[in-house]
């Protein structure tokens, strides 16, 4: 097979080759897109032939694979397999800047951000799961960056956008032995019998942090952003991209939780809402603080961490000791335990999951939907209810991958944002990542291709992608899974 070197694809915008025979069955490139290589002469044909290039990856197959019916690509077979550039080595990997700024009393918002230089270019936004923050986005931040203005954000109440004061005073308790006043101190910040005049009312809930995002892109990024979440971070980014259309190019979910918050809204349902005085607000009741003390012996410490790493990557080879480290020293903070809790009693937002799928539906908000196949907690059952709903959304489906496939498999989803970024910048000119020429049709088909990109010294990984057309169902979903698994029981046997 003859790979060209990626040194020219720069150079080319796309390289396609007709669908249509010509009267000696012979495959033509199409004119509109042949291109000469830097120094003269033009692609060679081969058996192997380049079938769809741009500046992030090119894809490679026979010359037969090209004029594949339309009926076979519905059923997702191809021969092709796409190559994309892996991760930039420090060299040339955008430099990363770390910040905060001040949005509250004592509520500081760190972020990190790089490509600061590409003026012209298009902002993107990365919002964190739970329990993470804007270091889970290193490898977008890096890779990203060098095309792109980029910025993650940390929630406050997590990652190192906790607070900076107690949000609770100090229990004072009279000495039954000196009958005087003495203080007792908490092991943790936020356990005090009475809350801080700052801190009233405050409680990390979905309200507070889509507030803190509209806050990011007005006050810091300045303008209208394509804005990415995964997990949490995704029903955020959909519940601020549904309240704010006028702020948001594009959204682009990540195995985005469909669900957060089991309490109800005081907002839209006061009355029930008035039933739970709590609802996260400090100072936290006594019976939140002794489960709170309970339950965060277990998940702080380090074996649980390392416990739950180890089940939402689905590829345990995966580096995560800089995540587990972070993790770690997040638990570490005093403000922590407290803050867990408030998330845990917090109340649900004004707007559910779906209402602020259906509002992005009504204000055309462009959705592209990432997902890991072999993710535990949110499967791709979740991403396929939101294509249901939302049948022009694009969804990928990425597998092997877990729960955080932009850390798992940066790589296929750096190339998937880029190509996603781009189509939507041209107004549709520039095709969705996977597509070629001939294959608009994709809505009403599903494709899948095998990509293949360098990591590490010397060596290459794989992955299965697949683009599911609007007519994909779960049922059929589940039909083909059931296919591939006698088809793979068939060759156990034959062989």
């Amino acid at each position: 097979m003859e790979i060209i070197s990626q040194n020219f694809l720069p150079h080319c915008s796309v390289v396609t080759w007709s669908s249509k025979a010509t009267k000696n069955n012979r495959l033509v490139p199409n004119r509109s897109n042949i291109f000469l290589l830097p120094g003269g002469g033009c692609l060679r044909k081969s058996k192997l032939v380049i079938r769809n290039g741009t500046s992030e990856g090119y894809v490679v197959g026979e010359n037969d694979d090209v004029g594949t019916s339309i009926a076979t690509r519905r059923r997702g077979y191809s021969n092709s397999k796409v190559l994309i550039p892996g991760l930039p080595d420090e060299s040339a990997a955008a430099q990363i800047t770390t910040s905060h700024c001040h949005w509250k009393p004592n509520l500081t918002v760190h972020y990190e951000k790089s490509g600061c230089g590409n003026v012209e270019a298009p902002a993107v936004l990365f919002l964190p799961g739970f329990g993470v923050g804007s270091f889970h986005y290193e490898k977008q931040l890096t890779d990203l960056g060098r095309d792109y203005r980029v910025w993650a954000v940390d929630f406050v109440g997590q990652g190192s956008s906790l607070p900076t004061q107690d949000p609770t005073t100090t229990t004072t308790t009279i000495s039954e032995e000196t009958g005087g006043l003495q203080n007792i101190s908490e092991p943790f910040w936020g356990f005090g019998d009475e809350a801080e005049p700052w801190a009233d009312q405050l409680v990390y809930s979905l309200d507070l942090w889509r507030d803190q995002v509209q806050y990011i892109v007005q006050e810091v990024i300045g303008e209208p952003v394509y804005i990415a979440g995964n997990s949490l971070g995704g029903y955020v980014a959909l519940y601020f991209a549904a309240t704010h259309p006028h702020l948001v190019k594009g959204v682009t979910l990540l195995n985005a939780t469909p669900f957060w918050g089991f309490f109800p809204n005081p907002v839209r349902s006061p009355k029930l809402a008035s039933l739970f005085p709590c609802s996260g607000t400090f100072p936290l009741p006594a019976r939140v603080k002794k489960l709170t003390e309970l339950v965060w012996q277990k998940i702080s410490d380090p074996e649980s961490i390392a416990e739950i790493l180890k089940q939402v990557y689905k590829d345990h080879s995966t580096d995560v000791d800089k995540v587990f480290s972070r993790i770690v020293e997040i638990t570490q903070h005093p403000a922590a335990a407290a803050s867990f809790a408030s998330i845990m009693f917090a109340p649900g937002g004004q707007l559910s999951f779906s209402e602020a799928l259906s509002r992005c539906k009504e204000n055309s908000v462009p959705i592209c939907l990432m997902y890991g196949k072999e993710d535990p907690w949110v499967g791709p059952i979740w991403g396929k209810k939101i294509k249901k709903e939302i049948p022009n959304a694009p969804y990928y489906e990425i597998s092997p991958a877990g729960h955080c496939p932009h850390d798992e498999v940066p790589e296929v989803v750096n190339y998937l944002m880029r190509g996603w970024i781009k189509h939507l910048e041209s107004g549709g000119f520039e095709a969705l990542p996977l597509l070629e020429d001939g294959e608009e049709d994709w809505e009403q088909s599903s494709i899948a291709r095998e990509i293949e990109f360098p990591r590490g010294d010397g060596w290459k990984k794989s992955v299965n992608l697949g683009l599911y057309g609007s007519t994909y169902t779960f049922w059929r979903g589940v039909g083909e899974a059931l296919r591939a698994s006698l088809v793979s029981a068939f060759r156990g046997k034959s062989a």
